[in-house]
């Protein structure tokens, strides 16, 4: 009896040291990274099954009785995770577990405007197009936001999101964050600012966003524009009657576009337009809240990215003469 006994206990000791060694030794994976998907409501032996399925080369029922032997197989969470060369058992669990989903990313550029978000969002295959079907009104409705315009209300910016997930979940968190980003720069405003409300600097911040060619200009261009809304003057910017053409701007803009009215044609329309033109980013909006100090009332495009200023009519005519015209 003793020697059966004995017999049995090295038995549950090689058990324990052979399940122990099967723990860390890395999983044989069909290719590597491998993408797994487990829904809400699989049970425990349904995630070690998905996990075969997947491409995981090893034997559904250890991978089951292990989740059990864990404690840990209720703590499994839905979701979509990438499993990479040297997953083990052991590491497995942890990561199905604490849920740590494979993350794609998504940047929604400054700049950019909102036909252009719209394409990013359906051409990201890792989201769920929640959004396709639904007209702007409808969307903004389902973002908190009846009656808003989605032009430059989201804020440009890298957003990570799980597989699957939703663009509309994606939209509200860029949302939130322009939300966040005006309050605080509306706060640090200058005191003798023009504009009345953070919606009047979230339009200008958009212009100046797209008159910008260099960095270094940004808070000039934007004092140009805050010195002509101080004079009554029209702001007369290109990006504003570009945007108001919509696609049927074919990139050459011509003299009888400045003269077609539209709500954003700045040359036949005083103030600022009834709309951002693009998604403004922090530096845009701190410019147009905190512009440099200028007697400039013009500028014109250099060809190297920077804009030379002027503080009269002639000296901007003989600006364009010789950036624009090579005379």
């Amino acid at each position: 009896m003793a020697r059966l006994l004995k017999w049995l206990l090295l038995l549950a000791l090689a058990w324990c040291g052979a399940a122990a060694w099967w723990l860390y030794q890395p999983l044989e994976l069909l290719h590597s990274p491998l993408e797994l998907e487990i829904e809400h409501g699989t049970t425990p032996r349904g995630v070690a099954q998905e996990v075969v399925a997947a491409g995981v080369r090893t034997d559904a029922r250890l991978l089951y009785w292990w989740f059990r032997f864990s404690g840990q197989d209720r703590q499994i969470k839905a979701g979509n995770y990438e499993l990479e060369r040297g997953t083990t058992p052991y590491s497995l669990l942890q990561k199905l577990a604490r849920g740590e989903e494979s993350l794609q990313a998504l940047t929604l550029v400054e700049g950019w405007n909102w036909r252009q978000v719209r394409a990013a969002l359906l051409r990201e295959d890792g989201l769920r197009h929640d959004s396709a079907s639904l007209s702007d009104t409808a969307l903004m409705e389902r973002l908190g936001r009846a009656g808003t315009p989605p032009e430059g209300r989201f804020f440009p910016d890298t957003y990570t999101y799980a597989k699957g997930s939703s663009d509309i979940a994606l939209l509200r968190r860029a949302l939130h964050a322009m939300d966040r980003h005006l309050e605080a720069i509306w706060a640090q405003r200058a005191s003798d600012t023009p504009l009345q409300s953070p919606q009047q600097a979230l339009v200008l911040a958009s212009i100046v966003e797209k008159e910008t060619g260099r960095a270094s200009d940004r808070a000039l261009i934007a004092g140009v524009f805050v010195n002509r809304l101080r004079m009554g003057m029209l702001l007369q910017t290109d990006p504003t009657v570009i945007y108001g053409l919509g696609e049927k701007f074919d990139g050459n803009l011509r003299k009888k576009d400045l003269q077609t009215d539209t709500p954003w044609n700045t040359y036949t329309r005083a103030g600022l337009p009834p709309t951002p033109i693009a998604m403004p980013g922090k530096a845009a909006l701190m410019a147009a809240v905190q512009p440099e100090a200028t007697n400039a009332l013009y500028f014109v495009a250099k060809g190297d990215g920077t804009s030379h200023f002027s503080a009269s009519l002639d000296e901007h005519n003989r600006a364009v003469n010789r950036y624009q015209r090579g005379r």
